[in-house]
């Protein structure tokens, strides 16, 4: 006669696939273009100083009012600055924005191998929700945590923890990939697993000061790496 299935706290673990949050531009979709060319359209004939491509880099991933303040000298150029960019954003980004080559075959591995996921951006809502359509990323998220979901943005670790908290995960059980620095240091404040994608704007050395767990060069490398980093949280 068979004998009865049991479950262990152990077995329990292993059937429950783990989280997986994704930042956005950088990471899942190549933006990076859109981004340069709205700042650069943005400070076209502004009096003052513009950044330059590098001051904009090491910036992506924390909010655009914050990255643009920076170079404002009152509220009033931030507000006609903010006008510009956006207004730009909006015409060019389809033209633009596209998700990196295998993004969509990832998310469909991790998804039929039962891995809930979410995204944590601090991009707006609104071009979030924009991007998320274009590319046909939308329908793998649970969550989806843009700059006007919250008020505290990456390096913090409240909007990862929000995430969490809308697919009922702990941070034990989750992973965060992002392109930059910033998404390494609000996932390790959230105590998730940081993985590092070194397919964005930002050098190995860069992200290497954050700290993160893991480094992934190639996106479709990501199953394998969930699933070693399941197998090591269940035992």
């Amino acid at each position: 006669m068979a004998q009865p299935i049991t479950t262990t706290p152990d077995t329990a673990l292993r059937a429950r696939p783990i989280a997986v949050l994704f930042d956005l531009d950088g990471t899942l979709i190549d933006s990076i273009g859109l981004l340069l060319a709205s700042v650069r359209h943005a400070f076209e004939g502004f009096n003052g100083r513009a950044p330059t491509e590098q001051e904009w880099v090491v910036g992506i991933g924390t909010p655009l009012g914050k990255q643009l303040q920076a170079f404002c000298k009152s509220d009033e150029q931030l507000e006609a600055v903010t006008m510009r960019y956006r207004t730009f954003q909006r015409a060019s980004h389809d033209r633009l924005t596209t998700a990196f080559p295998g993004t969509l075959e990832v998310l469909g591995t991790l998804a039929a191998a039962g891995h809930p996921m979410g995204i944590v951006t601090s991009k707006s809502n609104e071009m979030m929700d924009r991007a998320l359509v274009l590319t046909g990323i939308g329908p793998y998220m649970a969550s989806t945590i843009g700059c006007d979901s919250c008020s505290l943005h990456k390096p913090d670790p409240f909007p990862v923890r929000m995430a969490l908290g809308e697919l009922g995960y702990d941070a034990s059980e989750a992973v965060f990939i992002g392109d930059s620095p910033h998404d390494i240091n609000s996932g390790n404040s959230a105590g998730v697993v940081s993985i590092a994608a070194l397919w964005g704007p930002f050098t190995r050395d860069q992200l290497q000061i954050a700290s993160p767990a893991h480094y992934l060069d190639d996106i479709s490398h990501l199953p394998a790496l969930i699933e070693r980093i399941q197998n090591r949280a269940a035992v």
